[in-house]
């Protein structure tokens, strides 16, 4: 998934999806906690795909997996193109109003878009770009 799209959260705490990351995620689709303060959205395949990653692991270490599927929602557009995103998933990540929708490879991310114009002045530089390519080897 690629792509950065600017929406608000309406009233009743519903979520336009971009018709570009419809197509992707599904009419169906999972989303949860992130590593960031921000939501991440899974198609229904790679939720499946995730999920059978984290049962090929010992308990131990599947444990430290509940806070993701213990918060994870699934998601159904409505007619409109929109979600409903509960109440504790938009307190984790600031979701009050204006928010940015950004494709991210296998998922895509809900972010508050302060936060996320604040994180793309920091990360979005030249000299940041080449950094992390070197680092990943590319």
């Amino acid at each position: 998934m690629t792509g950065e799209f600017q929406h608000n959260l309406d009233a009743k705490g519903r979520l336009f999806i971009p018709a570009r990351l419809r197509e992707e995620l599904g009419n169906v689709f999972y989303v949860t906690l992130s590593m960031d303060k921000c939501l991440s959205a899974y198609s229904g395949e790679s939720w499946q795909n995730f999920s059978d990653k984290v049962n090929s692991m010992p308990y131990v270490m599947q444990r430290k997996m509940r806070p993701l599927f213990a918060h994870a929602a699934k998601c159904e557009l409505d007619a409109q193109g929109r979600i409903l995103l509960p109440q504790n998933l938009r307190d984790f990540a600031g979701l009050t109003k204006n928010v940015t929708v950004v494709g991210c490879n296998n998922h895509a991310e809900f972010w508050d878009s302060d936060a996320w114009n604040a994180l793309v002045e920091e990360e979005t530089t030249p000299e940041n770009i080449a950094a992390v390519m070197e680092e990943l080897g590319f």
